[in-house]
């Protein structure tokens, strides 16, 4: 086991190791758990978040253990990264990474549940939200200060955003934030394209190339048309991606 603890937390070093022996049968699950799980449970009054991993296929074992970071690794090296450069992310407390000879057996993200937040899905999938155009422009000078910093969040997705109200402004916290690039610097194309994926709807977008324009010296239709295209492309890609999936089922098998 490789068991990295921050020195904020390490007086819960025993809690945690209880925990994960317990991880399958206790705790409250948040979320769907589709791919990963992700539980939350109580010490001492204190919420903590565990996210384990997938379990990895034998070729992506090999290649976390001996060649690249594990996602659990990379989470919490990023969450200290993003910290230290002025950005929110839930407060890292460990990683834990399971081996054998092969590889990674399973690993585990462990940080501060965090309360009383809502997600950018939730202002993205309703028109009533109060403040949402607000919310999208807050969001948007995120994007932007990140891609200032050089980095790109790869799953910029709005259900991984958890935002907070404090007073009359919006605190972002990002989370999964094992999927990132980072960059001297950033072309436009690069940055933009970093939207494909977050929505199709037409006037939120509008709101997002008019404030990313704003930030970035650009125009409003440049940046529109370009996102609009990048998001057209990502959504045909999936069309596709799903055609090809439900048509597998129909092959001869050999």
């Amino acid at each position: 086991m490789n068991f990295v603890l921050s020195e904020a937390y390490s007086q819960y070093k025993n809690d945690i190791l209880n925990i994960l022996k317990n991880f399958k049968n206790e705790g409250t699950v948040v979320g769907h758990g589709n791919r990963n799980v992700v539980k939350f449970f109580i010490v001492n009054d204190l919420k903590f978040n565990f996210k384990s991993f997938k379990q990895h296929n034998i070729i992506n074992r090999h290649v976390y253990k001996y060649y690249r970071k594990s996602k659990s690794r990379r989470s919490y090296e990023y969450a200290q990264m993003l910290l230290d450069k002025g950005f929110f992310t839930p407060k890292p407390v460990a990683f834990i990474e399971n081996h054998d000879w092969i590889g990674v057996t399973s690993s585990y993200y462990v940080s501060e549940q965090l309360e009383d937040v809502f997600t950018l899905s939730d202002v993205l999938h309703n028109d009533d939200f109060t403040d949402r155009e607000k919310i999208i422009k807050a969001y948007t000078n995120l994007i932007f200060q990140l891609h200032e910093n050089g980095i790109i969040f790869i799953d910029n997705a709005s259900g991984n955003f958890l935002i907070k109200k404090t007073d009359e402004n919006f605190q972002f916290f990002l989370v999964d934030l094992n999927r990132m690039n980072f960059y001297e610097s950033i072309n436009i194309d690069k940055r933009l394209i970093n939207f494909e994926r977050l929505t199709n709807d037409l006037e939120t977008i509008k709101i997002i190339s008019a404030e990313y324009a704003r930030l970035s010296g650009n125009s409003p239709e440049f940046c529109l048309n370009k996102i609009v295209d990048f998001t057209n492309k990502k959504a045909f890609k999936r069309k596709v991606k799903k055609i090809l999936k439900f048509y597998k089922y129909f092959l001869p098998k050999h």
